[in-house]
């Protein structure tokens, strides 16, 4: 995680007591077969691998973990958007719309 992610992810839970940290997945979506989720976490999953960076919380599902293996989260802000972005060394090919991804 960069430190604007860790921020961001901090700040979004400020406001969130109840929950722990947030998770990270990957589904099947789009035209390329991969997109990411992320979403709040009130408990850590049984085989969830879990990451810790300046006391946030990130947990990977267990089925994304070989998928994420390497991979930086980020968060970018500009005037137009602002965004999670994930940078994985692992992929192979993106759709045209940059929905979806593939291993």
């Amino acid at each position: 995680q960069t430190p604007s992610a860790v921020n961001k992810i901090k700040q979004l839970l400020k406001d969130k007591p109840e929950h722990v940290g947030v998770k990270v997945g990957v589904r099947t979506r789009g035209c390329n077969g991969l997109s990411y989720t992320l979403e709040y976490t009130k408990t850590k999953g049984d085989s969830d691998e879990e990451v810790i960076q300046d006391g946030v919380r990130v947990f990977i599902e267990k089925k994304a973990q070989l998928t994420l293996l390497g991979t930086e989260m980020d968060y970018i802000e500009d005037k137009l958007s602002s965004e999670f972005v994930f940078n994985n060394p692992n992929i192979k090919g993106t759709c045209g719309c940059g929905e979806s991804f593939n291993i």
